[in-house]
């Protein structure tokens, strides 16, 4: 396979968490395009620095998750996330009205969160474990830790008092 088909590849496997990260970091639907765009540009920019050694998942959720940082820096704007009515959740169909407005206050918490925090909660939320999100985010494992408490700490306040 050749360098660009296993570029294609990746991508095509990937799109979904690519999509994912665009839309936790942005609600502007031309904006997560611009951002969709943007990550793959570094994605094909880094491709020859992937190291075989981390899991393909693992190295693009580091370079989407830096290369939308990075854009939101660059623009000097803070994000403003995705409104529960727009994303694709699959389950959303099936949730109730009031479970459907606990989500929601979840969202708006999360959405208060820094961008680092962010990145950390969707993570968690994806269900990678500490080491993967260290490794990930470039942070220790201990870190990770102490900013997941606190992290659950600020969301449990901020849904208890809406």
């Amino acid at each position: 396979m050749t360098k660009e088909e296993e570029f294609v590849h990746l991508i095509q496997t990937n799109q979904g968490l690519i999509y994912k990260i665009t839309t936790i970091y942005s609600s502007d639907r031309e904006e997560q395009k611009d951002l969709y765009q943007e990550v793959v540009y570094q994605t094909w920019k880094s491709f020859d620095y992937f190291k075989k050694a981390a899991k393909p998942s693992t190295w693009l959720y580091r370079v989407g998750m830096n290369t939308a940082i990075t854009h939101l820096n660059k623009k000097h704007k803070r994000p403003i996330g995705v409104s529960i009515s727009d994303s694709k959740l699959d389950f959303a169909e099936e949730m109730s009205s009031d479970e459907e407005e606990k989500l929601e206050q979840l969202y708006a918490e999360i959405r208060k969160l820094n961008l680092l925090d962010r990145g950390i909660i969707f993570l968690f939320l994806e269900g990678k474990a500490y080491e993967e999100i260290a490794e990930i985010t470039g942070i220790s494992v201990s870190n990770v830790g102490t900013r997941m408490s606190r992290i659950r700490e600020k969301l449990k306040k901020g849904v208890q008092t809406n």
